[in-house]
């Protein structure tokens, strides 16, 4: 009798847990689909959606490709010392200006004397500290490009694009 009694007690447990199992299998199987469901979802906005931008973005992008390069002597300066330099120390800087017409690359041609000694007087005064990272290129690039605006009032330039920039 205890053997059918344990017997019994074995069979319901597997009971049980046949029971359990299907409601878990069922979920995991639901939560797979629901996920996949999703996926799909999301794949199909972004091809439906991906292809379309706005008239401004056009415009923009028809604006860049429309811009025109004009191209800096390369120029060598001695930087400020830093504290503790042994050495001195230079900056070699090939800058390409990015205008937005023929028209602005003509104002610039007689104004070259002043675009060049206003990038003259900004750079002996850097430390090489101030170079270092893309925080510090960054700053050189917008702090430049202010200057040569001021240096070729009223026309102005789109941007800056560096060739080269070694610090020794």
């Amino acid at each position: 009798m205890a053997v059918d009694a344990e017997a019994e007690d074995g069979d319901g447990e597997g009971q049980v847990a046949a029971k359990r199992g299907i409601p878990r299998r069922l979920l995991i199987i639901g939560a797979a689909g629901l996920i996949v469901l999703l996926l799909a979802g999301a794949a199909l906005y972004f091809f439906v959606f991906a292809g379309r931008s706005s008239d401004a973005a056009r415009a923009q992008a028809a604006a860049v490709l429309d811009s025109f390069i004009f191209n800096l002597p390369t120029m060598t300066v001695n930087l400020a010392p830093d504290e503790g330099a042994k050495t001195d120390q230079f900056l070699k800087l090939t800058v390409a200006l990015e205008v937005a017409n023929e028209g602005v690359m003509k104002d610039i041609q007689p104004r070259m004397a002043k675009v060049i000694d206003a990038f003259q007087v900004y750079l002996r005064e850097l430390r090489k500290s101030d170079l270092e990272g893309s925080e510090g290129v960054y700053r050189l690039k917008e702090e430049l490009r202010r200057r040569i605006n001021v240096a070729i009032f009223p026309a102005q330039i789109d941007g800056i694009l560096f060739k080269e920039i070694l610090v020794q």
